[in-house]
């Protein structure tokens, strides 16, 4: 490649490095960050859930539901199975896959967006379309 074309070449896909990098730390840090400053938080939540107030709470609610639920009316009330509040159990028995859907997902939104950005950015094809052959 001669050196005019070469420097050119450098000169345009420098920009497109740096921005690739630089989207790619990113999404590295939405993909990171969310579940460890959720497994940072969860102990201190769950030791907030596991006052007794915080289960007496549920408890009156869970109360107030059965009463609701016989009455007649556009709305009809289901009492919640779960003897727990619903955080506590989600925060206990569901954060790894919490976690696991989290990845998942910003993986896949990821990739979308990398193709996405990278057909956008190819240069069109160059030279006359191809006819198909006659017959």
């Amino acid at each position: 490649m001669p050196a005019v074309l070469q420097s050119r070449h450098r000169a345009r896909t420098r920009p497109v490095t740096v921005a690739t990098v630089a989207v790619a730390c990113l999404w590295l840090a939405a993909v990171a960050i969310p579940p460890v400053m959720l497994a940072a938080a969860r102990q201190t939540w769950l030791e907030a859930l596991d006052r007794p107030e915080q289960q007496a709470d549920w408890d009156e609610f869970r109360g107030d539901m059965r009463r609701q639920s016989g009455r007649e009316g556009p709305v009809q009330h289901k009492v919640p199975k779960s003897v727990e509040p619903p955080a506590r159990v989600w925060l206990r028995d569901y954060f790894a896959l919490a976690v696991l859907a989290w990845i998942l997902f910003m993986g896949v939104l990821g990739g979308f967006f990398s193709l996405l950005v990278v057909g956008a950015m190819q240069s069109p094809p160059t030279g006359k379309p191809q006819s198909p052959p006659a017959e």
